[in-house]
């Protein structure tokens, strides 16, 4: 009778942990990321494997890719709706809220990738992660680095050479149609030409173009080096992202999956910046191999000359007095 009641005991025993164990992973916080990338992008490779395995013993990462689960465009209203965890936006999306974010997504306001970290990490800011935690819900926890745009011709370097703005005097550049893209064309010194994206190679091949500015990987995606001759590393725009999470979701973690959190995004997103200038680096010798002369012109002439076009702008009505100088100290 006793070893029955041991033996009783002991299944009741192994009962309960075997119902407590599923019950433990119930209580797992779910982090669903929604983003208009691919699987395979750096983004998307860096959270996966670096921010996903840091949170494991406490939440449990679930991506969504190629904006399968919301719209691109939709993800901040969605997170402050509550109704998702994570997204990666950028300071254009964050600028249809908030005005003020544009600056960030303006000719020559980062210079490269450490320089855009010293603008996120600098209590310049706090203000404006400050404004998107209380009026939107939202918590920037890291900015990813997604590459410099250049200006890309079809010219040879001996029919001309781009060192200064007044190089690109009369140059037909394609740039996307939006006025705040167009606005950045003129600055540099071209004449841009708004054109949908798909119909660049072709424009290039019969010369409706001069010329198209992006970042290399899509010069190489999009086989723009088979009808072009010459980069010129204008570094125009530095591209990021920042990493958005729920304030919501933060509030309700304690300050050690807090610390944890933030340190897993600026992790993956330190990976991300780290492949993707790897890539840039890669990306340079295999268009010199295909032909294409690649420089690097006046940049200080450059930059001096895009800036001195938005100062008094429209662009620049809402960015606070004194922030782009405070920028552009951060640098080298």
């Amino acid at each position: 009778m006793r070893l029955w009641r041991t033996s009783a005991l002991g299944l009741a025993a192994l009962l309960a942990a075997s119902v407590s164990v599923p019950s433990i992973a119930q209580d797992k916080i779910k982090l669903r990321m929604s983003t208009p990338a691919s699987e395979t992008d750096q983004r998307s490779v860096a959270l996966a494997e670096v921010f996903a395995p840091a949170v494991a013993e406490f939440a449990t990462y679930e991506p969504h890719y190629n904006g399968s689960l919301i719209a691109q465009g939709s993800e901040l209203e969605t997170i402050a709706g509550g109704d998702l965890e994570m997204s990666i936006t950028s300071a254009q999306e964050l600028a249809t809220f908030f005005p003020e974010y544009s600056i960030f997504a303006t000719g020559y306001v980062h210079q490269d990738a450490a320089h855009q970290v010293a603008v996120f990490n600098d209590p310049l800011m706090d203000a404006f992660k400050q404004k998107a935690e209380d009026e939107l819900g939202v918590k920037l926890l890291a900015v990813m680095y997604l590459g410099k745009r250049h200006v890309n011709l079809r010219q040879t370097k001996d029919e001309l050479t781009v060192m200064t703005p007044d190089d690109l005097a009369g140059v037909n550049l394609r740039m996307p149609g939006t006025d705040a893209w167009q606005f950045l064309g003129s600055a540099l010194g071209a004449n841009p030409t708004p054109m949908a994206f798909t119909e660049v190679y072709t424009a290039l091949s019969t010369g409706s173009v001069d010329g198209q500015d992006n970042p290399l990987p899509t010069v190489v995606d999009a086989k723009f080096y088979e009808v072009t001759n010459q980069i010129a590393l204008t570094s125009h725009l530095v591209d990021l992202n920042y990493v958005a999470f729920s304030k919501e979701v933060w509030d309700n973690l304690t300050p050690e999956q807090q610390a944890v959190v933030q340190e897993a995004a600026v992790a993956a997103a330190e990976s991300g910046r780290q492949n993707q200038l790897k890539k840039e680096e890669d990306l340079v010798s295999f268009l010199r191999e295909q032909g294409l002369e690649i420089y690097e012109p006046d940049l200080a002439a450059f930059r001096n000359h895009v800036q001195s076009q938005y100062v008094g702008s429209e662009f620049a009505e809402a960015w606070p007095e004194g922030l782009l100088e405070k920028i552009n100290a951060l640098g080298n």
